[in-house]
């Protein structure tokens, strides 16, 4: 079975009916119904199924709206985990999540991507073998694995491709790795993407066309289509940070062109620049708190940065029509680049385009990612019911 295939919940599948009890929009079968206007007995069914495999439980009596009352679902105590992996490009957020999307424990470790696929998928089993093994998990089902990667990922296979930033990975393919060594389904994903989702599920469930631009060592962007994460053919969909911009000149970039967005807007770039004029800054969040202290020259370097983003996210806007456009990553916190883009967006677009845009930064902060991790995993074992086995 091709755990990773389109990991998105169909209207009305068990992960949606699962999704709606979780976030308070229904909390019965009837109401159910109502909302996804399904047969009532597709809809029963799909209850009965989330029922016996532990995720929801029936408990006590709703409201009635005519005859019997009817007896309210809730999430499951003890329904079951998600195991869930952002990856950056030097360090590991490392999550259990609760099958209503909720992070249960979050911990983050040093690691550096340069060491390798194999390398890494052998500290990252140990890691998810720990975290099966401790006692505050004893006896709670482990139902599946998210990981994020900061680089391009086949969707459909979660293979990495050509990568710019995470030599030797080329052709990696970690999902089939990891499930067939920890024995449960993986899902594998860029981490853009997971942020994508886990900000549109858990802080803008409501809204349908969404973008979510990453800012930390390297830039990302998601993108939520219709209310649902959108790959494009391969998984490339999204994939702004080498489009050439005007500010970046000639200079080279990895990934074998030139005059990329990432060359002088990424948090790798800034630090660069600030680096070579003898400031101290090793990670992006440094960046973000020289920007905070008022260091006059980190913060005209994110200003500057903030405009190249806007040039390319203007086109981005014109093209898409989203209604939301969400900033997250390390950088997210700076005012100047936040102030920075909506200038230029709202210059160079079409009032249409801007016409209803909002543009702010992340609501789910560090965490957007493993959450997005999480609900893709459970998502996709929801969507292909014979995958259901719990691992310890």
């Amino acid at each position: 079975m091709d755990y990773q295939r389109d990991h998105v919940p169909e209207w009305g599948s068990p992960a949606h009916l699962l999704r709606l009890v979780a976030t308070g929009g229904a909390n019965s079968r009837s109401s159910l119904v109502r909302l996804v206007k399904l047969a009532p007995s597709t809809v029963s069914a799909r209850v009965e199924y989330l029922l016996e495999h532990r995720y929801l439980v029936e408990s006590g009596n709703a409201v009635s709206q005519g005859g019997r009352r009817p007896k309210l679902l809730k999430i499951r105590d003890g329904g079951g985990l998600l195991l869930a992996v952002d990856f950056g490009a030097s360090h590991a957020r490392i999550a259990t999540i609760d099958v209503a999307g909720r992070p249960q424990a979050v911990t983050e470790l040093p690691w550096d991507l340069a060491q390798g696929p194999k390398r890494t998928v052998d500290w990252l089993i140990e890691r998810c073998r720990e975290l099966m093994d401790s006692p505050d998990l004893a006896g709670v089902p482990i139902r599946a694995l998210g990981v994020g990667l900061p680089g391009p990922v086949e969707n459909r296979g979660g293979s990495v491709v050509l990568p710019s930033r995470m030599p030797g990975w080329h052709g990696a393919a970690i999902r089939e790795t990891l499930s067939e060594r920890l024995e449960m389904p993986v899902v594998v994903e860029n981490d853009a993407n997971l942020m994508a989702v886990g900000e549109h599920l858990s802080a803008h469930p409501d809204v349908d066309h969404l973008l979510v631009v990453k800012m930390g060592t390297g830039i990302g962007c998601g993108v939520i289509s219709a209310g649902r994460l959108h790959h494009g053919a391969m998984g490339a969909a999204g994939d702004i940070s080498h489009v050439r911009v005007p500010a970046a000149g000639d200079t080279p970039c990895a990934c074998g062109n030139t005059g990329c967005l990432e060359t002088v807007a990424s948090g790798a770039a800034i630090a660069q620049a600030l680096q070579a004029r003898g400031v101290e800054v090793h990670h992006p969040s440094d960046i973000l708190r020289l920007v905070q202290e008022g260091h006059p020259l980190a913060t005209g370097m994110v200003r500057e940065a903030s405009r190249s983003l806007g040039e390319v996210m203007a086109t981005v806007v014109n093209f898409f029509n989203p209604s939301l456009l969400v900033v997250g990553g390390a950088l997210a916190g700076a005012p100047p680049l936040l102030a920075g883009l909506r200038g230029v967006i709202y210059e160079r677009c079409l009032p249409l385009a801007t016409q209803s845009l909002e543009i702010e930064a992340a609501s789910t902060g560090p965490n957007a990612g493993v959450i997005g991790a999480g609900l893709l995993a459970l998502q996709q074992i929801l969507s292909h019911p014979s995958t259901e086995e719990t691992t310890r």
